[in-house]
């Protein structure tokens, strides 16, 4: 395995030699200055551990009276004295070194566990660590100093096989060779097979294979140690990947992810392959051999294959089973009337209508930011505080009495969003949070203590953590997964209803990238000491820009601060509860030094041991949330060693600690992380390299544009120069006449074309939903996201496009209803129509058009807008379809609008000397946004101003059934209460008589 030298630079590690054990993980080849810094380590540890007693014995003696009685209290303090009490704090000095020597020497060569802090060692521990990490330089594998994080298997194999090494066989005479695979067959029978085996263990070497060895130690086998012993490069990992990938291996599983293999595996190696000696094989009997060959020969028949027969027919099973039945065309007062239809041919026949493809726009076509979209749990953190954010001000603006329209993002903010919505897996998310706050609540009902977890290992079916030690058997439906340290909980065993009331146990997890299909997250705040990542600025401020976004913004954590220091633009709006923002290192520095001896003494107060102790059950204190620090800037060597000191107990105080370096070696580290200019992630010392999750720079200014946006500042003068004004005004005259008119409030209807076939139309329904609520257009990436969350190919993808474009037709000028725009976008035409479109448009006129200066003429448009309001956004939406919407701002702006046109038309009504009339109003509100308090308030106004004490009681009653309904019941809210005894003191009177 390559290895990181104090430079950076990396070497290769040598081959296994004669006497080196091939199941061992590899040692990195030494250079001279590790020999010249081991020698020096050990003239210290020699001069500090027996130098210093021995100088005491020879010089000084020993400090004790050889006698004592109570004249030795009444003697005078001589100089003799002096020097002996200074040799007692010498003696206790050199004992409590050489503790610190003894436990950083045991937890070193052990392997197991991190090292016992001893108490007030400070500084005394921190040299130790290090002198023994140079010491054994020339020993024990460096790896062994940290735990071990390249791992992320499936739990062990039932069968263990013996040690072994790269088998190789010559294709035996006879017997045909398959293609490429280099893999043995024989023909039927036993004959053949037991040939074949004779060929594996006495022919030279051909094709060559290797049997995946046990655990020995707490190391494991892995495809990097294993290509860097016999092909003399970890990287080439991914060479024997491809040549086993989905192959079924002697007890019947098969290889899906390069980190999950298992103990008894035969892998195929690449020609070159050298060292080590033939495969044991099993010495049971010829049944057994004849299996192996079987499996060998099976590899060649079908090894690497991939069924991709069902590709593509992901479309058709999130489909819903039927049409909704196509509804009768009929028109409200509100509704614009369609537009006659044009001729069959051109309305429908596809000769006719002009074929645009994707592929044509491919030019135009905007290339969304790929970082975003490959970070899946960012991306799903991203969206959720951007939706939080929009909410924010849309609730803002009701209360400043100026409803603000959300924006539509602009240039590269819209392509962010855009990523962002392609990208976020909030599934995955869930799962992660309540995987991790349900195995906290089992553990408290155990009476059994949080686990200390140094990372988490996520694959598409499952959630490994890593244990900094063995904890015993996890709390069902969790298992133990590749030894005692990995505790494994596959998605498919975690129930529905698994409890969420617990804390969040791991805050601290934070992606750093990914490994095939796995994806590894690291527990920052369980780190014992610092984190370091070395590499050219660029390349270190996109991996430190990517932590902060998801330790700001993920769904698996409760309280948390997240301090940036040197950062280039404030995070602080991604969420202003989490996150501060400082400019310089020496600050920070001073502030966590306080912080770090108040939770020391928190802890101690509390009589526990670790932040983790309480965290879990009824303990959950404020103190316990975690606190992380990230440092974008290099920290001089001062400050370096300062943090370092500071970071020593970090582990146990809920503290945490990354910082950028020039190089991979930093005194004090205990991960030393490099990034590389092509997006490599690497940790030599730990077995690692991942693809890197990274947030460019263009694409951090982006997001920061993105939810600036969403906070109203649009405009040069900070604020949207027309926060009425939605994005699609409808033309209501007799001209703009819709060529096709949807319903989405209430239930989902279309009028102006025929129903779609019965098995497309639940989906050509959605895909036009999708499009009416973005009018700057869509996407074909975000389409296919958000009807097929679980991924499509292209051509599905453009298959729904183009039976959508049929469906709709053209306008009688021949102009397609649906088409792509400069960006390549799919776009709708302004003749296709939805009354979300319409109510929006004639609540903007009846505020800031004819109907701002004309009474009549505000109070007909609302009275119009009022009249569309006949549900909830799309409410017939089937189960499983139109997730979507749940990151739509739309969802909480449409009952909002409802509410302030229903309020202003019953202020007009009330003016005007029609009460009845504006309870009507108010209750037709109610049935669109019914927990809505200001539509409270002004129902018993208006039911107030009929002067009929008994409908006054009815509205309060109706009240009071919305309150309970809504959750416990704890009567009506202050505020209607108490207008309620202002407006009818006998309230609660008649009520009870009513009861």
């Amino acid at each position: 395995m390559a290895r990181s030298t104090a430079t950076g630079r990396h070497q290769s590690q040598a081959r296994p030699g004669p006497g080196q054990h091939p199941g061992r993980p590899p040692r990195r080849q030494r250079t001279v200055g590790d020999v010249l810094r081991a020698l020096g380590a050990f003239v210290v540890l020699a001069a500090l551990v027996v130098g210093v007693p021995g100088a005491l014995l020879h010089y000084i003696g020993s400090p004790f009276p050889h006698h004592f009685d109570s004249d030795v209290l009444r003697q005078p303090i001589t100089t003799k004295t002096f020097v002996n009490s200074l040799a007692v704090l010498v003696w206790i000095a050199w004992a409590q070194f050489t503790a610190c020597v003894l436990v950083e020497g045991k937890a070193a060569f052990s392997g197991v566990g991190m090292p016992r802090h001893i108490p007030g060692s400070g500084g005394s521990q921190l040299l130790a660590r290090q002198l023994v990490a140079a010491l054994l330089l020339l020993g024990v594998g460096a790896a062994t100093l940290s735990p071990v994080l390249g791992q992320g298997t499936h739990h062990q194999a039932e069968q263990q096989a013996r040690p072994g090494a790269v088998a190789s066989a010559q294709q035996t005479p006879g017997v045909p060779h398959q293609g490429t695979s280099n893999a043995v067959t024989s023909p039927e029978g036993g004959a053949g097979h037991a040939g074949t085996v004779r060929s594996i263990e006495h022919t030279q070497q051909d094709t060559k294979f290797y049997r995946i060895q046990p655990p020995e130690g707490r190391h494991h086998d892995s495809l990097w140690d294993i290509a860097q012993r016999h092909l003399g490069d970890g990287r080439r990992y991914k060479e024997i990947y491809a040549l086993n990938k989905d192959r079924v291996q002697p007890d019947g599983s098969k290889l899906s992810q390069a980190s999950l293999i298992r103990p008894g595996w035969i892998m195929e190696m690449p020609g070159d392959a050298t060292g080590g000696e033939i495969v044991d094989m099993p010495a049971a009997g010829a049944q057994q051999v004849q299996h192996v060959a079987h499996d060998i020969q099976h590899y060649a028949e079908h090894g690497g294959a991939k069924d991709t027969a069902a590709e593509g027919a992901g479309g058709g099973a999130h489909q819903a089973p039927a049409q909704t039945p196509a509804p009768e065309q009929h028109q409200s007062p509100a509704t614009p009337a369609p537009a006659p239809a044009p001729e069959q041919a051109g309305a429908h026949g596809a000769g006719h209508v002009p074929t645009v493809h994707a592929a044509a726009h491919h030019g135009g076509l905007s290339q969304l930011p790929e970082a975003l979209i490959a970070a899946p749990l960012l991306a799903a953190g991203l969206l959720a505080a951007l939706g939080r954010r929009r909410r924010t001000e849309l609730w803002q603006s009701v209360a400043e009495g100026i409803l603000r329209v959300p924006r539509t993002p602009q240039g590269p903010a819209a392509d962010a969003d855009d990523a962002l919505r392609i990208g976020a897996d909030p599934e995955t998310v869930a799962f992660l949070d309540r995987g991790l706050r349900a195995l906290s609540a089992q553990l408290d009902a155990e009476g059994r203590p949080l686990p200390t977890v140094y990372a988490a290992w996520l694959t598409p079916d499952e959630l490994h953590l890593q244990l900094a030690w063995a904890e015993g058997t996890p709390p069902a439906p969790w298992v133990l997964g590749q030894d005692e340290t990995f505790w494994r909980l596959a998605r498919t065993s975690l129930p529905a209803d698994a409890g969420t009331a617990a804390a969040a146990p791991y805050p601290g997890l934070v992606t750093l990238g990914t490994l095939e299909e796995a994806r590894l997250l690291l527990n920052l705040e369980a780190v014992p000491g610092v984190v370091s990542l070395a590499g050219a600025k660029a390349d270190r401020d996109a991996v430190l820009a990517s932590i902060a976004a998801e330790l700001a913004t993920n769904g698996w954590s409760d309280r948390m601060t997240v301090t940036l220091v040197g950062f280039a633009e404030d995070l602080t709006a991604l969420a202003p509860a989490r996150v501060r923002h400082l400019t310089d290192v020496s600050e920070a520095v001073d502030a966590m030094a306080a912080e770090t001896a108040q939770r020391r003494a928190a802890l101690q107060a509390a009589g526990q041991d670790s932040v983790l102790t309480g965290r879990a059950g009824r303990a959950q204190h404020s103190q316990w949330a975690p606190h992380l620090v990230i440092i974008a800037d290099r920290p001089g060597d001062e400050q370096t060693a300062r943090i370092a000191e500071l970071a020593a107990e970090a582990g146990r105080l809920g503290l945490g600690y990354l910082l950028a370096a020039d190089t991979a070696a930093v005194p004090g580290a205990a991960w030393e992380l490099e990034i590389s200019s092509a997006g490599r992630l690497t940790a030599p010392l730990l077995g690692l390299d991942l693809a890197a999750q990274r947030l460019p720079a263009a694409q951090y200014a982006a997001v920061l544009q993105l939810f600036a946006q969403a906070a109203g500042n649009g405009g040069d003068d900070g604020r949207d120069p027309d926060p009425g004004a939605p994005a699609f005004l409808v033309d209501l005259s007799d001209r703009g006449r819709p060529g096709i008119y949807a319903r989405l409030l209430g239930a989902f209807e279309v009028i102006g074309v025929e129903a779609p076939e019965a098995d497309r139309g639940p989906l050509l329904h959605e895909a036009l939903a999708l499009l009416l609520l973005h009018r700057e257009g869509v996407h074909p990436r975000v389409l296919a996201s958000a009807l097929w969350a679980r991924g499509v190919t292209e051509d599905v993808r453009d298959g729904l496009v183009d039976r959508l474009r049929d469906w709709l037709g053209t306008d009688p000028d021949g102009t397609p209803r649906l088409s792509y725009d400069d960006t390549g976008r799919i776009v709708l035409a302004t003749s296709v129509v939805s009354d979300w479109d319409v109510l929006q448009t004639l609540h903007h006129q009846a505020e800031q058009g004819v109907g701002a200066h004309d009474p009549v003429a505000r109070r007909r448009l609302l009275t119009d807008a009022l009249s569309l309001a006949r549900g909830r956004l799309l409410d017939d939406r089937a189960a499983g379809r139109y997730g979507w919407l749940s990151h739509e701002i739309v969802e909480a702006q449409h009952p909002v609008l409802v509410a302030e046109i229903a309020l202003a038309l019953a202020t007009l009504h009330l003016d005007a000397g029609k009460p009845k009339a504006a309870v009507a109003a108010v209750e037709t509100g109610m049935g669109v946004a019914p927990q809505d308090e200001r539509l409270w308030l002004a129902l018993l106004r208006a039911a107030h101003a009929t002067g009929d004490p008994a409908r006054l009681d009815f509205a309060a009653a109706s009240l009071l059934s919305r309150s309970a309904a809504a959750g416990p019941s704890r009567g009506l809210p202050p505020r209607v209460e108490a207008l309620l005894d202002d407006l009818h003191p006998a309230w609660r009177q008649s009520l009870a008589e009513l009861a």
